[in-house]
């Protein structure tokens, strides 16, 4: 019998179905924090691993699979998984709020090929509730993104799915022994140069880590790490610095709308502009357009 889709088969089970993001490379699938009841429930084998973090209140739940059950508390800072394949039957107090990824195998499997495990077929451990503040912290912040749902966050998603993927490698697989990768060192000056001026000429566009990574042939991974080295910031830091400071100087040279400077350099909502730019200026674009 073929896989269930897991959205599906998850909100088949929930009074309150997860409301899910655009579709990411490879597949993945985010949703926003929600609320649902308790449910008692089978759910079959799904065609995506499922990794969910928990806020709030902490209620019991448990969980069979081939006969074995396990129990344990939805606490905020732990995680759950259920891998691809894998058929259970659940018993969850609620209501509970949530967050989950649905995690395509192929992107998982591209993760550890890059993490230096080859073709070494990665293999998920289920897990109920465990104690994991990394990958509960990665997916918070993924469910934020999934709720932002601007366009211009993708980078920031893209490379926090990465990380993700290599937090459930080193933590949650068989191969959780894995060697440490060999880390590469930091970018020189010209391929700093070479990803500033593709930002730059870019700035109106969503910027994907793989469209960065591919100017120097490198990996996302190396990519990050490299880049970070070089300039002591993740490519989404720099390239948002970059979209501000472009932002800063149409807000004080130019008689062009707000919103259509947030559009210029990337945003595609004028509220997701003005958090970006208050984040890094301190003030609102049109309390600096006042202020000129």
């Amino acid at each position: 019998m073929a896989a269930s889709d897991a959205a599906v088969a998850i909100s088949d089970i929930l009074d309150q179905p997860p409301t899910l993001a655009n579709i990411m490379r490879g597949g993945t699938r985010l949703t926003r924090r929600w609320r649902h009841g308790e449910f008692h429930a089978s759910l079959p084998a799904m065609d995506t691993h499922v990794i969910m973090t928990y806020y709030g209140v902490a209620q019991n739940s448990s969980c069979r699979v081939d006969g074995k059950r396990v129990s344990a508390r939805t606490r905020p800072g732990t995680v759950t998984i259920i891998p691809a394949g894998q058929e259970g039957r659940w018993d969850v107090e609620g209501p509970i709020e949530v967050s989950h990824v649905y995690l395509g195998s192929d992107r998982l499997q591209e993760a550890a090929s890059l993490m230096a495990l080859g073709t070494t077929s990665i293999e998920l451990v289920g897990r109920i509730c465990v104690d994991d503040p990394v990958a509960s912290r990665i997916l918070e912040i993924l469910s934020h993104e999934a709720a932002t749902g601007d366009p211009s966050s993708s980078l920031f998603a893209d490379h926090a799915l990465d990380l993700l993927c290599a937090q459930l490698v080193r933590g949650h697989s068989a191969q959780s022994a894995m060697p440490a990768p060999t880390v590469r060192k930091g970018l020189v000056d010209w391929q700093v140069r070479r990803v500033t001026d593709y930002m730059k000429d870019s700035l109106d566009q969503e910027i994907r880590l793989d469209d960065l990574a591919g100017l120097l042939q490198m990996s996302r991974f190396h990519f990050c790490t490299a880049f970070r080295l070089a300039t002591g910031q993740t490519p989404h830091e720099w390239l948002t610095a970059l979209r501000i400071g472009h932002a800063r100087h149409l807000l004080i040279t130019t008689e062009m709308p707000v919103t259509s400077i947030g559009m210029a350099v990337g945003y595609q909502t004028p509220s997701s502009f003005a958090s970006a730019f208050r984040k890094v200026s301190g003030v609102t674009p049109s309390s600096l357009r006042r202020s000129r």
